[in-house]
């Protein structure tokens, strides 16, 4: 399972440049009109359904902001949660609980919307053999916290950059000079451990990939009926073969693009296009040991 916990030194430094975009010299409206001393105990509130991620990240944006801040989560990512759910508690500094709302609240949402998305697909997949991937079309800056949602909606991860697998697509065919051009001179620089993908959209250059050797064949914005041609193609010669489809898939054709017989779906949309999940931060009783307002 990928988890959040080994990448904390580095999430930690970007919600220090986050809080820097949105406090800048200070929370004016916030240092004039709450006493300094005051303290509260906060809720945060799911106000619909949905499916959580980003609990830890919200942990860690209230621990930024006052490392004496006390965050309890009352839920877990990966959760389905009802609207009305408190899905967590801070404590503490009432400046440092209203500073540090809307950046907790903000990455809180989106993640959770893009587990709520992930969750609808995996959803539609229901018994058949196939994983749901994300894609790199995430936002600059959030990928890791985009992926980490993806996992937990009950999605898959593809490659996480340009570094970690060979993804030869149309721009890259055609800079090489085809197929074959293009996986040979790859196959001759990587490591033996690293794989090879080629995104193909006819059957032509599925055999070409075929014919050059590749690990894994994408089958990019094809009709169904190309795809189950192609699959039963590529079974027939090379089973070893990992089979993936991708482009323009949607809920309502994601099952139809499985039962072709692709081993992964890939859907970008999960991390580009998706609605936030609402969740608010609600001020409750103020407690002992501050001003009182």
């Amino acid at each position: 399972m990928f988890e959040l916990d080994r990448y904390n030194e580095a999430i930690r430094s970007m919600i220090r440049g986050w809080l820097d975009e949105d406090i800048g010299y200070g929370d004016i409206t916030t240092e004039s009109t709450i006493p300094a001393g005051s303290r509260h105990k906060a809720v945060i509130h799911v106000k619909e359904d949905g499916v959580l991620a980003g609990l830890p990240v919200a942990r860690l944006v209230f621990h930024v902001v006052d490392p004496t801040l006390e965050f309890r989560a009352l839920a877990e990512d990966g959760q389905k949660v009802a609207r009305g759910t408190v899905i967590a508690e801070v404590e503490g500094s009432t400046h440092s609980i209203l500073t540090g709302e809307r950046l907790a609240l903000n990455l809180l949402q989106r993640m959770s919307g893009i587990a709520t998305k992930t969750r609808r697909f995996v959803d539609a997949l229901e018994g058949l053999p196939v994983r749901l991937v994300d894609t790199r079309k995430t936002t600059p800056g959030h990928r890791l916290l985009e992926k980490y949602a993806v996992r937990m909606g009950g999605g898959a991860n593809h490659r996480f950059g340009l570094y970690d697998a060979v993804m030869i697509k149309d721009n890259h065919i055609k800079g090489a000079g085809g197929i074959r051009a293009a996986v040979a001179a790859a196959r001759a620089r990587i490591p033996h451990t690293m794989t090879i993908e080629v995104e193909t959209e006819t059957i032509e250059q599925v055999r070409e990939a075929l014919e050059a050797g590749a690990d894994i064949i994408m089958l990019d914005n094809m009709p169904p009926a190309g795809m189950a041609e192609a699959v039963k193609l590529i079974r027939e010669r090379a089973p070893h073969v990992k089979i993936e489809a991708s482009g323009g898939v949607r809920l309502d054709t994601i099952r139809e693009i499985a039962a072709t017989g692709v081993d992964i779906i890939s859907v970008g949309g999960l991390t580009y296009s998706f609605d936030s999940l609402d969740i608010s931060l609600d001020l409750g009783d103020k407690k002992p040991g501050g001003t009182q307002a």
